[in-house]
């Protein structure tokens, strides 16, 4: 009986620590705004800006966060994602226009706090004239289509 008690706590406190190295894994040990890694966007974005992928992996599956920081002037062509794009800003202005040109006249442009979404498909585009960060979230894995792709960074190099 001893024995069967022993093995039983033993199991149950395996599968205890399995859980707790999972959850661990899963979280972001992120603590401050200071302790975010910036560094350059993935090539199919313009260079200038920086990127940090705060939670999820963008080649994975699942619920992913970025933040890109942007200087002056920066600006995103036309594009869509396979999935919703929820987009707040935390710095700066940012304005959204949707449409497979861009028409800065009827972009909305928010401010610290503002919170747009571009839905899956939608085609729309981005700019900030003063320098904006913003904190994306969505579904991965990440993907973005130009409407033109000649609007393509990544394809320029080749």
């Amino acid at each position: 009986m001893h024995f069967i008690v022993r093995n039983t706590l033993l199991t149950v406190g395996a599968a205890l620590l399995a859980q707790v190295a999972a959850f661990a894994a899963d979280t972001s040990p992120i603590r401050s705004a200071k302790e975010v890694k910036w560094g350059a966007p993935p090539p199919v974005f313009p260079s200038g800006a920086k990127f940090a992928v705060i939670a999820g992996d963008p080649a994975a599956t699942g619920l992913i966060t970025v933040r890109f920081d942007m200087p002056a002037g920066y600006a995103i062509a036309p594009h869509f994602h396979p999935t919703d794009e929820h987009i707040t800003v935390l710095k700066g202005t940012f304005s959204i226009g949707m449409g497979d040109v861009v028409d800065k006249a009827h972009a909305l442009t928010l401010s610290p706090g503002g919170y747009g979404v571009a839905m899956a498909n939608m085609h729309h585009y981005a700019f900030t004239k003063t320098g904006a960060t913003i904190q994306v979230h969505m579904q991965g894995p990440f993907a973005i289509t130009y409407v033109n792709p000649a609007d393509d960074p990544s394809k320029k190099h080749q």
